[in-house]
């Protein structure tokens, strides 16, 4: 073992990938000089020495002759070969980097994978489940039963004031009937979830994201998908058609109560009338959209929350951004399944 020793007042010592400096009186021994490669530099009363190796590492013994420190640096035994990607000999490839808007557009893409994944694998958190079942379900139920008899009210007054100039006072029910269980009870209640529970989603995730408690649970053992995400997307997947069947009910309900105390038409006439025009195709086409839909709110509102950046900025942007895509996909996907499953010309109003 070969030695260098230089004695200064200060020791300055630098590596290439950290930018930490130890300033410290003693000396500088190195284990194996013929793999060594440094240079040093003297100026004043410091001594630099800047490694060009990776692998090396940094002993502090006490020396026994003048009672100073002794540093004794050694490399790896097993040292790899130098990494033909590194930034030096490919600048361009290291400088490179995914733009944001291409990663945070795959990203729900990736998630639902992941999702699917864990679901099929059975890596599934029940307790945190059964608890965001409940925030969807039970809690959500208020605002989207009012806001499906208000609408079914709304729907009521137009088609009951055109239907009676034409006589067509018996096939009210069983029009509100149809657009109720095929568009209306699972676009309202997937919009409804969308804005409380999608935003509420992203900002959450969003939140634990640029406080870094995500990485904590990576520290821990566990994974943000397991833990966070796919609770999340199950508990959608489910209440989702539980809700609509339920605004469907109620906005029924509503729309026959509204004909019979303002406009006259009995309750059994609309009911009449809505079960004579329904299929159990219509309902279970609702069950399904919604399905769709509940898996669309909460693995975009998910995405954009875990992929959050800039602090509380960043996370404004990520909720409002998860509320807008959510829409657009709800939208989109609407339009997919009803072109899907209501093919041709119907004959559901034949028998009014």
């Amino acid at each position: 073992m070969q030695t260098v020793s230089q004695l200064h007042p200060v020791f300055l010592f630098s590596h290439r990938c950290n930018s930490n400096r130890l300033l410290i009186m003693g000396e500088v021994k190195s284990m194996n000089s013929s793999k060594f490669a440094g240079r040093f530099d003297l100026t004043g009363e410091s001594l630099c020495h800047k490694f060009l190796g990776d692998h090396a590492r940094l002993f502090v013994i006490p020396n026994t002759q003048d009672g100073h420190p002794s540093f004794s640096i050694s490399e790896e035994a097993t040292s790899t070969p130098t990494n033909v990607w590194d930034h030096e000999i490919h600048p361009f490839l290291n400088k490179w980097a995914c733009p944001r808007y291409l990663w945070r557009g795959l990203s729900p893409f990736i998630l639902a994978g992941q999702v699917i994944t864990r679901i099929l694998t059975g890596k599934v958190h029940w307790k945190n489940t059964l608890q965001q079942l409940e925030r969807v379900g039970p809690k959500s139920a208020g605002v989207c039963l009012l806001t499906a008899a208000f609408v079914g009210m709304a729907f009521t007054i137009q088609f009951v004031r055109e239907f009676t100039r034409l006589g067509l006072t018996r096939s009210v029910g069983g029009v509100l009937a149809l657009a109720f269980s095929r568009e209306l009870s699972p676009v309202i209640t997937a919009i409804v979830v969308a804005g409380r529970m999608g935003s509420a989603y992203a900002a959450e995730l969003g939140t634990m994201q640029v406080s870094e408690q995500t990485d904590s649970l990576r520290v821990l053992g566990a994974d943000p998908v397991d833990y966070l995400v796919t609770p999340r997307v199950i508990a959608s997947f489910i209440a989702l058609p539980l809700l609509t069947l339920m605004c469907f009910t109620v906005g029924l309900a509503s729309s026959a109560l509204l004909a019979d105390g303002v406009y006259g038409i009995s309750i059994n006439i609309i009911l009449d009338s809505a079960h004579r025009a329904l299929r159990s195709w219509d309902i279970i086409s609702a069950m399904i959209k919604s399905q769709v839909f509940g898996a669309i709110i909460s693995i975009a509102s998910c995405s954009w929350g875990i992929t959050t950046l800039g602090g509380a900025k960043g996370v404004g942007e990520s909720t409002t951004s998860a509320v807008v895509i959510s829409l657009v996909g709800i939208f989109v996907a609407d339009f997919a399944l009803s072109y899907i499953f209501f093919q041709g010309a119907g004959d559901s109003l034949k028998s009014l």
